[in-house]
């Protein structure tokens, strides 16, 4: 399979099984890496195997918050991604333990196995600085696993979307369902960027097409405000619920009666309704690729990728949510 580039090199993905990992395996196994897929739940990452040869992708169990663990899944491995992370807390599961704690464990296994091929894939707008606190601890996570292994080579996306995205299909389902849609942020830039991008530009950095020790920044073709967005989704889906443009203070009480109303129900709050405070002050930033490293050359283009717009890749999927699926655009003749 593929062009065998990565000549039957071993990489440990942490996260693999996740949205961007399905496709960075695919990506991985196409070049020619033998990829090992380290996530809590090897028994549910078997649907990652047939995307190599027989052999070639294997999972192992490891969890971020066990040292001994991250070790044992990069014995014998040449390179390393860390993909882990969460958009919103849930028990033991919180911001500080995977993005910070998680990848600090990330880069001194990296270091102490001697291996300086690190990728970790981080997000627009962290700030060590920031009001949020996922922002906050995906800066923290950075300097960690920089100050492991000074050649790491970091990716802040913006957005990511695809077929499984948390973001497009979110909304779509909540057209589907709600007369009204609150808009927190609504004139808030995103600059969406395809994860099979996103994923060409990991095995490009692993493959030495990157600055080593350098800091990219991944979006996508176009700049759009939240609304825009939104008002995309609703196009796609033939659906037409209200937009009402929320203010950040307004914003705030909604998601904290949400987040109330999630524990209070014990998780059966429905989760595509669920905002966070934490998801509100992430809003009030724009989530754009800075000017700086346009400049630089720190883009998803300096790597040589092509970005893929939205407005091509989304209706691909978006379908699903029309009030007839794939034939609700068909006429009779």
């Amino acid at each position: 399979m593929g062009d065998n580039h990565g000549r039957d090199r071993l990489v440990t993905v942490f996260g693999g099984s996740g949205f961007v990992g399905r496709h960075l395996v695919r990506e991985l196994a196409n070049r020619g890496w033998r990829v090992r897929v380290a996530c809590r739940r090897p028994d549910l990452a078997f649907f990652l195997q047939p995307l190599g040869r027989v052999g070639q992708v294997t999972a192992v169990q490891a969890n971020l918050r066990y040292p001994d663990s991250v070790a044992a899944a990069l014995r014998g491995a040449d390179a390393v991604v860390n993909l882990v992370g969460v958009l919103s807390e849930g028990g033991r599961q919180n911001f500080e333990a995977v993005h910070a704690s998680g990848a600090e464990a990330v880069g001194k296994a990296a270091a102490a196995a001697g291996i300086t091929d690190v990728v970790h894939l981080s997000a627009i707008g962290a700030d060590a600085g920031s009001e949020s606190v996922y922002a906050r601890t995906k800066a923290m996570g950075e300097t960690s696993i920089r100050a492991a292994v000074p050649s790491a080579i970091i990716l802040r996306a913006s957005v990511i979307f695809g077929p499984e995205d948390g973001f497009f299909n979110r909304f779509a389902r909540m057209a589907r369902i709600l007369p009204a849609l609150p808009l927190i942020g609504a004139d808030t830039k995103f600059q969406p960027v395809f994860v099979g991008d996103v994923a060409t530009a990991i095995v490009t950095a692993l493959e030495g097409g990157a600055k080593p020790g350098a800091t990219y920044e991944l979006g996508g073709p176009e700049v759009a405000t939240f609304r825009d967005l939104v008002r995309f989704v609703c196009s796609e889906t033939g659906r037409r619920p209200v937009l009402l443009s929320l203010g950040f203070g307004p914003g705030r009480l909604m998601a904290w009666a949400t987040e109330i109303a999630s524990k209070v129900s014990f998780g059966l709050f429905p989760a595509v309704l669920t905002t966070t405070r934490d998801q509100v002050e992430m809003l009030r930033h724009d989530n754009i690729v800075s000017d700086a490293a346009k400049t630089e050359g720190r883009t998803l283009e300096a790597l040589g990728v092509t970005p893929e717009s939205f407005r091509a890749i989304a209706p691909t999927y978006l379908w699903r949510y029309r009030r007839a699926g794939q034939f609700d655009r068909q006429r009779l003749a």
